[in-house]
């Protein structure tokens, strides 16, 4: 759980290196349906592909961080999100919906459920780009 939000992190930091007027990872998906960049590219080191309300990066490692974005860009996922982000991993890892919800309970308050299955980080406006490293949640 950690490691797909720090991924995330990840790719909104390299996303914003290479185009620095990203304000929000959401971003991306205005720039596609305003045709400024393609559907599907490479920004910095990830592939993304534009998907509905949301996009797929991939690392150059094959790692897999899917993500929706709620109507005021804010980055949310699900189970199935985590699920795919796990089996992408170099070791995969395909936990049951009990441990990813057992997970996502213990890191209560940092996440929310924004509707029913679908989470995101507490205050993400203000942590989406600055989430804490593993060991200090």
């Amino acid at each position: 759980m950690i490691g797909y939000i720090e991924a995330l992190n990840a790719v909104g930091e390299a996303l914003r290196g290479s185009v620095p007027s990203l304000e929000q990872l959401a971003d991306v998906l205005g720039l596609a349906r305003s045709h400024q960049i393609s559907r599907n590219g490479e920004i910095g080191v990830y592939r993304y592909s534009v998907h509905g309300a949301g996009c797929l990066f991939t690392s150059q490692t094959g790692i897999e961080i899917d993500v929706d974005f709620a109507a005021d860009g804010t980055e949310i996922f699900d189970l199935w999100r985590l699920r795919c982000y796990g089996r992408s991993l170099p070791e995969p890892h395909d936990p049951t919906d009990q441990d990813l919800r057992t997970a996502i309970e213990l890191l209560k308050p940092l996440l929310v459920e924004v509707r029913p299955g679908w989470f995101s980080v507490a205050d993400a406006k203000a942590s989406s780009w600055n989430w804490p490293a593993a060991s200090s949640a």
